[in-house]
């Protein structure tokens, strides 16, 4: 599952055309939090984090968990 979640932030993030920076700016959270769970270091982030995340990326939390 979590493989699945970094994998769509990535995308997501990729898509939209910014850095990692810039969305752990717009998401209010620490570039390290954003870095960790993209790579797979952070498996299980908080609902919180995801829903932060999600809306940055203009998607719903549902969104990061599709195949």
């Amino acid at each position: 599952m979590s493989n699945k979640v970094s994998e769509n932030i990535r995308k997501l993030r990729q898509k939209k055309g910014i850095s990692q920076d810039r969305l752990s700016k717009e998401a209010d959270l620490a570039l390290n939090t954003i870095v960790k769970i993209e790579t797979g270091e952070n498996p299980n982030p908080t609902v919180e984090t995801l829903e932060k995340i999600a809306k940055a990326l203009g998607v719903s939390v549902a969104d990061l968990f599709k195949d």
